[in-house]
């Protein structure tokens, strides 16, 4: 069973996770990408918590990129065809291992990444032999809060979530 309480890296793939998986079309050919706000808190809080995040996603869209910035995600690599490798060579420069890591993922491609981390994930819409891999499954769809209940599930199991929401109230 993965231990939760050593992750000192949060990835996380894009479509189907952060979006509905949906690709959607205007008439003049552009692509949108509906993304849940829900999900940006998950990354404020993995920032007070000091545990970097990375996307890594096979899109190669300036929506992800934008969606990133706007969030101050650590690091975006998009296009990423072997993402296994891309972990590692973050990990590398990061000084840790995969054992450190929690990634959420919930496709075919994102199975070679899932069995290697400390801490795996999936939204609950993801395709059955996905959901049999992972050490977690969200309640929420990807697209509508995933990412934030992985983060949550995350930061309670590390004894993490209650003070950063006593801080975030306190602040108020």
């Amino acid at each position: 069973m993965a231990n939760s309480k050593l992750i000192k890296l949060v990835i996380t793939d894009i479509d189907g996770v952060w979006t509905d998986g949906g690709m959607y079309y205007t008439a003049e050919g552009d692509v949108m990408k509906r993304f849940s706000v829900k999900d940006g808190w998950g990354v404020s809080f993995l920032h007070k918590a000091g545990i970097p995040v990375a996307i890594l996603t096979g899109e190669n869209t300036p929506i992800v990129q934008r969606r990133a910035e706007k969030l101050k995600i650590d690091y975006c690599f998009l296009g990423v065809k072997d993402k296994v490798a891309q972990a590692e060579a973050l990990c590398a420069e990061l000084g840790i291992g995969l054992g450190e890591v929690a990634f959420i993922g919930d496709d075919l491609n994102d199975l070679p990444l899932l069995r290697r981390v400390g801490f795996s994930a999936s939204p609950v819409n993801t395709p059955d032999y996905v959901k049999r891999e992972v050490d977690y499954v969200t309640t929420a769809h990807g697209g509508y809060g995933a990412f934030r209940e992985f983060v949550e599930k995350l930061l309670t199991d590390m004894g993490l979530l209650d003070n950063l929401i006593r801080e975030y109230v306190a602040a108020e």
